[in-house]
């Protein structure tokens, strides 16, 4: 039997949650009155998705960096918040945060914030596009969310 590599890994670990997440989105009522796109077919989608990227991840050839197994000794060695683990932890922290700020700041301003923020974080430093992009995809997703699919998102501190 072949050893799995890294992206096999996560790739089963993905298959399992989308397919648990899925077999939710199938408990997920449907309104009675009949609807173009109704309350189950988002989760379904992203279900779907989430299961057939994970069967494409486990497929994927690794590359010399994609599936390599071994840590980068000098990854480790370089600042404290720069390590691997440390951007698991800050990364972790902000989503914590995010969470707890959605309500409060809304659903613009607190996921434009952590799309700046992680991104910065992560190293890119054209600030002007990094907030021009993010407040692009968090606006589109949410004008999408809330007028074609009338999904409720928290508004927080802006008028709309």
């Amino acid at each position: 039997m072949t050893k799995l590599n890294t992206n096999q890994w996560l790739a089963v670990v993905l298959a399992l949650f989308a397919a648990a997440y899925l077999a939710m989105a199938w408990q997920v009522p449907t309104f009675p009155l009949p609807r173009p796109v109704d309350s189950d077919l988002f989760p379904k989608v992203l279900g779907v998705a989430l299961l057939l990227l994970a069967v494409l991840l486990f497929f994927e050839k690794p590359g010399a960096i994609a599936g390599a197994d071994e840590i980068d000794k000098e990854a480790t060695q370089g600042p404290l918040l720069l390590t691997p683990w440390a951007r698991v932890v800050v990364t972790s922290l902000a989503i914590a945060a995010y969470a707890l700020l959605l309500v409060p700041l809304g659903f613009v301003l607190a996921s434009t914030l952590l799309c700046v923020g992680l991104t910065a974080y992560y190293g890119y430093r054209r600030l002007t596009v990094n907030i021009a992009t993010s407040l692009g995809v968090v606006l589109a997703l949410y004008l999408t969310m809330t007028r074609v699919m009338d999904v409720y998102l928290p508004t927080g501190v802006l008028p709309f």
